[in-house]
């Protein structure tokens, strides 16, 4: 009986390890994922910051739907979160960033846990009022459970001119007396989907 029955478990979870990813669609897992930025003032001094509230789905025709709440900002500097979504992302107009984009789910459903695959995807992206494409080269890895890991292998680069967001840049350089802040920010993530 206890042979059975430890044959059985070994057999699901090698079924476990080595199946697809078959699941229909995803939920992201906030907990699990990242999002994080790099500000550069006074031309040289580098320094990284997050966003701690991310949302969002990936459906099987490979809609990707990603929601960031704007006032989830972490600089470490409760002054400076205060300042960059009053003057900069006017987060009380505009609470939030929204990413829309397309992914080869067939690609992604062929995958099996542990294994990888490098797509090119073109994003849409809204914010302040303003909508832009982005380009993000990301790496999708297969996890247990059907969940998947999709990291940017790059920094994608975004211009504060695209979203008329450089009176708001260049008004925080006054506020905090700097002589200056850099209106290209890097961006880089790191998002888990659970299986739904």
């Amino acid at each position: 009986m206890k042979r059975n029955s430890l044959k059985t478990a070994l057999i699901a979870s090698s079924l476990l390890v080595i199946s697809g990813v078959s699941q229909a669609d995803w939920s992201l897992d906030n907990e699990q994922s990242q999002l994080n930025f790099v500000s550069v003032k006074k031309s040289a001094v580098a320094e990284i910051h997050t966003f701690k509230s991310v949302s969002g789905t990936l459906s099987d025709s490979g809609q990707v739907n990603v929601n960031i709440d704007l006032s989830s900002v972490d600089t470490k500097i409760p002054i400076r979160d205060e300042r960059l979504l009053k003057v900069l992302s006017e987060a009380g107009a505009f609470p939030t960033a929204e990413l829309t984009g397309q992914v080869d789910t067939a690609a992604v459903k062929a995958l099996k846990a542990g294994e990888s695959l490098t797509q090119d995807i073109s994003m849409t992206l809204n914010l302040h009022g303003q909508t832009n494409t982005v380009a993000a080269t990301v790496k999708v890895t297969a996890l247990t459970n059907g969940n998947l890991q999709v990291a940017t292998l790059q920094p994608v680069i975004i211009n504060a001119a695209d979203f008329a967001l450089v009176a708001g840049v260049n008004e925080l350089k006054k506020l905090a007396g700097l002589p200056s802040i850099s209106a290209a920010v890097p961006v880089t993530a790191e998002f888990v989907f659970d299986a739904k």
